[in-house]
């Protein structure tokens, strides 16, 4: 089993080229900033810069990473469709290949993270209003109103703005 690493490091890899592990650093550094695990990172990086379309057994040897961790990251990453699975012929594992199509990684993105807590922001609304409305001081009751009404209106310009972004990005 791999040893336990800080999230913050810079891991060296030495059974990959220099360009492979410069590339999987920045995909590290990306999925840092979305909140994601260093292993989707990692996986999505290696796969992105392979020529071939690589199994599960590669993605844990080559980033020396654990087969749970392999296994949970390319999970995640299928359901945001960053990646796929590719049939290789005379072998019976099944190989995952990156997709690079950025329309597609953003609409994954924000169906699969963004999309979700809009949602659950909305539905949350009217219970803050209602609890805005148990305040005892009305000027507070009143400022908290006027902050919940505000979360609203932003939560309705992100319903309003994910799909031209996605347009956007997508093209």
């Amino acid at each position: 089993m791999p040893p336990v690493r800080d999230e913050d490091e810079i891991r060296e890899f030495p059974s990959l080229r220099a360009v492979e592990a410069q590339v999987i650093q920045v995909f590290v550094d990306g999925v840092k900033v979305l909140g994601f695990p260093r292993s989707i990172g990692e996986i999505y990086g290696l796969l992105f810069i392979s020529p071939e379309p690589l199994s599960l057994d590669d993605l844990v040897q080559r980033l020396e990473i654990s087969k749970g961790s392999a296994s949970q990251g390319l999970r995640a990453l299928k359901g945001l469709g960053a990646v796929r699975e590719i049939p290789v012929e005379s072998s019976r594992r099944v190989h995952y290949q990156a997709d690079t199509e950025l329309k597609r990684l953003v609409g994954g993105f924000i169906r699969e993270q963004v999309r979700p807590h809009l949602e659950s922001g909305q539905s949350k609304i009217g219970r803050l209003l209602e609890t805005a409305g148990e305040e005892e001081d009305p000027a507070r009751r009143e400022f908290v109103r006027e902050r919940v009404k505000q979360l609203e209106r932003w939560i309705d310009k992100g319903r309003i703005v994910l799909p031209i972004l996605q347009k956007v990005l997508g093209e």
